[in-house]
């Protein structure tokens, strides 16, 4: 019997997310996500320019002191400035600290990327899993489901990605057969890999960001 996909798509405020009916199908193996940007600066040879400079005077150089600014001269603040700022000062504080720290939606992406470590063989990789599709396994062992992916608005205080994340082990080098093990269901903040992320006795994993 052929496996039916189902797609989901739910348009929010806040972006739009695709969701999959592959999550059932077997996980395939995780590919090294594309780096242009990392690969030329990798390849490019470092060029060292000298700092540029203006040569030192032949002569000394006289300083003029400024002229002291005449108080009685400078602009005075007009009725108009003085009825501005008293009705700034009327609104009240709490409702300026609401207009400030109003959240914007976050936006949603449609595809997470993950980098794992296998800390025994230190093998490394960054690779994708699309939100609500197929699992991605890495080395073997570990299986990735993303539910979600958004990135901060413009307005929050750090730049950062989030994505909710289900990881689940499978042991390799067994002769019984064993399901996966779930060791990590949640967030994963990019702006911190080491509190958000995956810490296990064997692997680390954490998102590095979102993409449409």
């Amino acid at each position: 019997m052929g496996l039916a996909v189902v797609a989901l798509t739910v348009v929010g405020a806040g972006g739009v997310v695709v969701a999959g009916g592959l999550q059932n199908s077997p996980p395939q193996d995780a590919r090294p996500s594309a780096d242009p940007v990392g690969d030329i600066l990798r390849n490019a040879p470092p060029v060292e320019t000298a700092p540029a400079g203006a040569p030192a005077p032949a002569a000394p150089v006289a300083i003029v002191p400024t002229a002291p600014v005449d108080m009685a001269a400078a602009p005075q603040e007009t009725a108009a400035d003085e009825a501005e700022a008293k009705d700034d000062a009327k609104v009240p504080a709490e409702e300026k600290i609401q207009e400030a720290d109003t959240p914007l939606p976050r936006q949603r992406r449609r595809v997470a990327i993950i980098e794992a470590i296998d800390k025994i063989t230190a093998d490394r990789m960054r690779f994708e899993v699309v939100v609500g599709g197929r699992a991605v396994r890495f080395n073997d062992s570990l299986i990735f489901s993303v539910r979600a992916c958004e990135v901060s608005a413009d307005n929050e205080l750090v730049s950062d990605a989030i994505a909710y994340v289900d990881v689940s082990l499978e042991p390799k080098g067994t002769t019984t057969v064993r399901e996966p093990r779930q060791i990590f269901r949640g967030w994963m903040f990019a702006s911190t890999p080491a509190i958000s992320g995956l810490q296990h006795p064997l692997y680390d994993a954490w998102v590095v960001g979102c993409k449409a």
